[in-house]
């Protein structure tokens, strides 16, 4: 026992001693840090882990620190033939010394997303899905485009309260969003950041437009989802008489998807600035985003901790695995203040 405390008591001195050398001696010549920031690359990336010889498009985003949950339309499963839900994640690492920017992805089974896509496949293709928290009820709700009886997409959602901790939540539905659905495709529903207007693709009137309809004050979404149909107004400035689709919306910034002329090809991707009270004529991203193939569903994300913005969306370009591939890339928007 003697020698065993000896032995404490001089591991505590050196200790001691080797913290003193580093306070007085160890001295920072300069600070580490070089970059205050991180920045998404203009890079375009191949999802690759993710990515299947199938098309794989229409994802959902839920951020989690530098990991972020994708929830995606594959029809991998059925090798080329019926779209369903998959779950995925891709990693973000930035390094404030070097500069450089590392990205990682993989496919997951977590419980939850798990859960949530049991309740929301059908028998038949499941597109376009979109996931929120209402500020209004408390509720996150998960949204997608299934095909109906008839052949033709409608929305419809699940409801359940948020995750906290180990215990899963229970979901209610699927149910038709009565408000929006028609007897003709409606589908890729989101929000604006207010949650005070829902916009959404439809092309009751031939071609698919992008619409808009104002949520009515201190109505929860649940009992907004249960009214009646009602007409929705077209968006203004930014429909075509080509199919205009996919919007999706992230501050003032909405990026959708077009095959209107004046493009590179197929569908290209466009983005549009709400100023003043309305969007702005949209924007082609260019060749460094848009190729001569189709590019398709833009989603965009981010991190407080970067000075920009990311977006994901799906191209057949040459050179991926095979069908649609998810690709990620860095994005910046001449914003006004």
């Amino acid at each position: 026992m003697q020698k065993s405390g000896s032995i404490s008591f001089i591991l505590v001195v050196l200790s001691f001693l080797t913290f003193s050398i580093c306070f007085t001696d160890c001295k920072k010549t300069e600070n580490p840090i070089l970059y205050s920031e991180g920045t998404f690359p203009d890079t375009v990336i191949n999802i690759a882990d993710i990515n299947s010889a199938y098309d794989d498009y229409n994802l959902s985003l839920n951020q989690l620190s530098g990991i972020q949950l994708i929830i995606f339309s594959s029809n991998r499963q059925s090798s080329g033939g019926q779209f369903d839900l998959e779950q995925g994640s891709i990693s973000i690492l930035f390094d404030q010394t070097s500069g450089i920017f590392g990205f990682g992805s993989r496919m997951t089974n977590e419980p939850f997303p798990d859960k949530l896509i049991d309740l929301a496949i059908t028998p038949g293709n499941d597109f376009g899905p979109y996931r929120l928290f209402s500020t209004e009820d408390g509720y996150e709700y998960f949204l997608l485009s299934s095909v109906n009886e008839s052949g033709n997409l409608d929305f419809y959602f699940l409801k359940n309260q948020p995750v906290l901790g180990p215990n899963l939540p229970e979901v209610s539905g699927p149910f038709p969003v009565k408000l929006l659905n028609t007897g003709s495709d409606d589908a890729y529903i989101c929000f604006d950041s207010d949650q005070d207007s829902v916009y959404f693709s439809s092309n009751k009137d031939g071609n698919f437009d992008i619409f808009l309809l104002k949520r009515p004050d201190d109505t929860d979404l649940t009992s907004w989802f249960n009214l009646d149909y009602e007409l929705p107004s077209k968006t203004d400035n930014i429909n075509s008489s080509s199919e205009d689709k996919c919007a999706f919306i992230s501050k003032k910034v909405m990026v959708f998807t077009s095959d209107r002329p004046g493009g590179l090809g197929g569908y290209d991707l466009y983005y549009s600035i709400f100023i003043n009270g309305k969007w702005n004529s949209p924007v082609n991203f260019g060749p460094r985003i848009n190729t001569s193939f189709n590019e398709y569903r833009p989603v965009l994300g981010g991190h407080p901790d970067f000075s920009n913005q990311y977006m994901i969306f799906s191209s057949d370009k040459p050179g991926g695995k095979g069908g649609f591939d998810l690709y990620f890339t860095g994005v910046d928007f001449p914003l006004e203040k």
